[in-house]
């Protein structure tokens, strides 16, 4: 039956993913429009323009695999202009940069568009991370919220990789290169040392951007404007 305005009628329950462009979140996709439809779903994008460029390509792949537009929305600023207005300098403990530009920005966008009594939000969480399901819980309630990789069958990433190679889609290069996730370009506050050095390898005019970045936050420090903590160096300064 067609709704008032011409269309068809929604269905009951809308679920929306949290889609990061990650390996996870698309197989969370998957497995939801699988079970519940197209129709029914809804893939939201937090975009903090501090992307890979072949994210956005990953995007465009998944839009055509599974004839859904990505619904895409930014705060527009991206994590150093974030830094600078809260003068703080993210780490590994605490993000601004995922507080305003991912969790905040989608927290309006539910607010506005979607119905807590008749939605599920889905995340891309592992069984290997099913131990932040209580945090996610807590913080998007009066949302009922799901993380679909954590039930049968369990996937490794290389599972997901191969997934992605029988359906025909070539998985974000960061993971390639050895990137444990396809967020902020490679260039993530909250990872540590490891991650710095693998970006430095891969990437190193990509590095030298994001140093360049902190020396200016230093510059704001050294006039007693802005409290940092250098995660490019791993120490507190």
């Amino acid at each position: 039956m067609a709704d008032a305005m011409g269309g068809m009628p929604r269905p009951n329950t809308e679920h929306v993913v949290s889609f990061s462009g990650g390996l996870g979140s698309f197989m969370a996709a998957k497995r939801v429009i699988d079970k519940h439809g197209v129709d029914a779903t809804t893939l939201l994008f937090t975009d903090t323009l501090t992307e890979d460029e072949d994210l956005y390509r990953f995007l465009n792949d998944t839009e055509n695999f599974f004839g859904i537009k990505i619904t895409q929305i930014k705060d527009g600023r991206d994590i150093w202009q974030v830094f600078n207005d809260v003068k703080f300098m993210g780490n590994s403990r605490i993000d601004p940069c995922s507080k305003h530009l991912k969790r905040e920005l989608a927290k309006r966008w539910m607010r506005k568009n979607v119905n807590p009594a008749n939605s599920v939000l889905h995340f891309g969480i592992g069984w290997d991370e099913i131990n932040r399901m209580t945090a996610i819980e807590k913080n998007w309630h009066p949302y009922q919220v799901s993380a679909p990789l954590t039930e049968p069958p369990l996937l490794t990433k290389a599972d997901m990789i191969n997934e992605l190679g029988e359906i025909g889609i070539k998985p974000p290069r960061l993971y390639e290169m050895g990137f444990a996730h396809n967020n902020c370009g490679g260039f993530c506050v909250k990872t540590g040392q490891a991650q710095f050095a693998l970006l430095l390898k891969q990437m190193p005019e990509r590095y030298a951007y994001h140093e360049n970045k902190q020396e200016q936050l230093f510059d704001l420090k050294a006039l007693g404007i802005l409290p940092i903590c250098a995660v490019l160096v791993c120490q507190c300064q």
